[in-house]
């Protein structure tokens, strides 16, 4: 059962990968490099603290750091237990995928990029969503950058797709966490909107 489903994802991962053309190469590069995203944080950055207020805003710029940290960190235990090779660094499967010079010697499974950008993505999204109607757009951040890994070769689809998974649990029990020990509302300040 596990070699079939290993099977299909290698399969997937090829057929996406393949999609791909070298007009289109720099740009998914371009994504999936996180300093890219820098004016998106910096957006998010200032809604946080136009709603919340400066205290409150460090405060949770402080716990943003932990919630990423703490999500890295994770994903590289599950990476240094399952010992699983990217796709760009097996052989039989990177003679069937387009080549870069991108490839990086850590683990596949699961996805780092996949499971912080969710992770932060959905955390941002519960604590602003009753501010904010279209942050869910933000959800856009998380599944570009998942799927500039598979376009890169660097990820199969299932390292991606529980990446996700565990960035939606992280992101929500963070989310909880925020609420448990009221950050957002420690030095109240009254905001009108």
């Amino acid at each position: 059962m596990l070699d079939r489903l290993l099977q299909i994802d290698t399969e997937l991962l090829i057929f996406l990968n393949n999609l791909g053309s070298e007009q289109w190469d720099n740009f998914w590069f371009f994504l999936t490099n996180q300093f890219s995203w820098s004016p998106l944080f910096a957006f998010l950055l200032f809604l946080i603290f136009k709603k919340f207020g400066w205290k409150n805003g460090v405060l949770m710029l402080l716990f943003l750091v932990v919630l990423i940290t703490f999500s890295d960190q994770f994903t590289n235990l599950i990476k240094n237990t399952f010992e699983r090779l990217r796709p760009c660094n097996t052989e039989g499967v990177i003679q069937q995928i387009r080549h870069f010079n991108y490839k990086p010697s850590s683990y596949s499974f699961y996805s780092g990029h996949a499971a912080s950008s969710m992770t932060f993505s959905f955390f941002i999204i519960l604590l602003l969503k009753s501010y904010y109607k279209r942050i869910w757009f933000l959800m856009l951040f998380p599944l570009l950058f998942g799927y500039s890994r598979i376009y890169l070769g660097v990820h199969y689809p299932l390292d991606i797709t529980v990446g996700y998974i565990a960035g939606l649990f992280f992101g929500y029990l963070f989310y909880l966490l925020q609420k448990k020990f009221k950050l957002t509302s420690k030095f109240s300040k009254k905001i009108t909107v």
